[in-house]
């Protein structure tokens, strides 16, 4: 053991830059450990430290982000972990994300009759994962990553043991993913038998002085393929997205909204920096494969989400058609000098608002069970909660890409995009998908405001939930009208370290 230890080199570790992993680790640390060791804490306290945990990650993304404006991007960990603008962009809204699901949970938690500190250390969990993901530099540690962020947003599908609806969700979702991991695996692999390294920067010095042979070529291509059925099921792009309807529908409502934000925040950014970085020398053989899976995500999440009379299932449908908007940002960035990843980053932050503000609105109609989420719960909801159905028709306006909102900068964005690599069967697609899909919206608007209620009972909306939708309508009608300020930090984003 001494000669062993004698001839190891342990690798140089940049704390620094590691500042975000541990304040998101210590405070789930403290929140597991002194919530079980102590009495109950008071209403919220939970979500407060949860909160606060969240915006000191902020707080040290932003430190970096502007010491990177001095500095070159660079990676750490031998390699294994990269640090630079699109990571710290990634990680604000990771932390954004657990913020706002936070602050809902608490609501939710307190109506259902109960509040713990698990749930809470369950999203700082997924939030580390998923940072995880954002930062990987290297496949082993991307899988690592992928696998932290899916643990417990299995075990949050499931974790309201008293809808049936949800322990199917957790089963579903656990299933399902457990094949998506396994297509990731032997993904990597089969890179590593075709090239010799999981590093990203060693495979694209290997592929780009690589002489193409048919042995070596059948690996790397199918391995890629692979890694993106993985990667597609995460952000439920169709023909993988067939779990997203009823997980979606049978999780607790601020576990959807987390869901839907964070799983596509991690897994759009690990296709960015894979793809657009490792694998751009080989974009000719992905490229064509993004550019259908776009087309078909964009027109099946539309066309589906119109024939729903539930509406969770209705923003799970339209959840895929966003994850095909941002395909269509991945698409063009394979193109060299397209501004495909700052419009795919673009559409993500203005994303999260959006779902969580949506969802934050389905928690409080739903009401106590967490059950009452069809179409015909949100009849005259305008005679019975003017305020919140005000609140939700503008986010609904935003995701149809009404202009003056966020959703109309996000889609102008990848629109624009594709025009200029000149995908315009790709612009035009999702010109007519918008189409499609604002009738969705506008659907769930009528039910609001031109139907009678079907029920007389009152709709109690929480401080949380009321904070919720409040800051996501904010945001979405800041970077409406606003839109410079978050062009400019995503056109900073400039290229991936190493």
């Amino acid at each position: 053991m001494g000669i062993i230890a004698d001839t190891m080199t342990a690798p140089s570790i940049a704390w620094r830059d590691l500042i975000p992993f541990f304040v998101l680790l210590g405070t789930t640390c403290g929140l597991i450990l002194f919530g079980s060791l102590l009495p109950k804490w008071p209403r919220g306290a939970y979500a407060a430290v949860s909160v606060a945990g969240s915006a000191a990650t902020v707080v040290a993304a932003f430190v970096k982000w502007h010491r990177l404006a001095t500095t070159s991007a660079s990676v750490v960990m031998q390699g294994a972990v990269a640090m630079d603008r699109f990571a710290m962009f990634g990680i604000v809204i990771v932390c954004i994300a657990v913020a706002l699901a936070s602050i809902l949970t608490s609501s939710y938690m307190n109506r259902e009759g109960g509040d713990s500190p698990e749930i809470y250390a369950l999203f700082l969990i997924a939030a580390i994962g998923a940072i995880v993901m954002l930062q990987a530099n290297d496949l082993i540690v991307l899988f690592l990553g992928l696998e932290v962020l899916s643990l417990p947003l299995y075990l949050m599908a499931a974790s309201n043991r008293r809808r049936e609806q949800s322990q199917e969700a957790g089963l579903k979702y656990f299933i399902l993913g457990g094949f998506s991991s396994a297509f990731f695996l032997y993904g990597i692999a089969l890179i590593y038998g075709a090239v010799g390294s999981t590093d990203l920067n060693k495979i694209t010095t290997t592929l780009s002085g690589q002489i193409s042979y048919l042995h070596a070529d059948a690996l790397l291509l199918v391995g890629v393929g692979m890694l993106l059925v993985g990667l597609a099921f995460k952000v439920a792009a169709v023909p993988f997205h067939v779990w997203a309807p009823d997980v979606y529908e049978g999780s607790p409502s601020p576990v959807t909204a987390f869901m839907a934000s964070i799983g596509k925040v991690a897994a759009f950014g690990a296709i960015l920096r894979l793809f657009v970085s490792a694998l751009a020398v080989r974009g000719d053989d992905w490229r064509p494969v993004v550019w259908a899976l776009a087309i078909i995500t964009v027109f099946v999440g539309s066309i589906m989400a119109v024939q729903q009379t539930n509406v969770k299932r209705m923003l799970a449908f339209s959840s895929v058609t966003h994850a095909g908007f941002i395909l269509i940002g991945v698409e063009a960035a394979a193109h060299k000098g397209g501004t495909g990843v700052a419009s795919a980053m673009t559409y993500l932050f203005a994303y999260t608002f959006l779902v969580i503000g949506s969802f934050a609105v389905v928690t409080v109609v739903a009401g106590q069970g967490d059950g009452a989420t069809g179409l015909d719960d949100f009849r005259g909801l305008a005679k019975r909660r003017p305020a919140l159905a005000l609140g939700f028709s503008a986010l609904l306006f935003a995701q149809a890409g009404v202009p003056f909102t966020s959703g109309f900068i996000a889609k102008f964005g990848v629109i624009k995009s594709a025009v200029e690599v000149h995908s315009y069967a790709l612009a035009i697609a999702a010109m007519v998908a918008a189409v499609i899909g604002a009738f969705l919206y506008l659907r769930i608007m009528v039910s609001m405001w031109m139907d009678e209620p079907t029920s007389s009972d009152e709709i109690a909306v929480p401080f949380g939930a009321g904070l919720v939708v409040a800051i996501a309508v904010g945001m979405t009608l800041l970077i409406g009208v606003y839109p410079g300020w978050l062009l400019a930090a995503t056109k900073s984003i400039t290229g991936f370290a190493g």
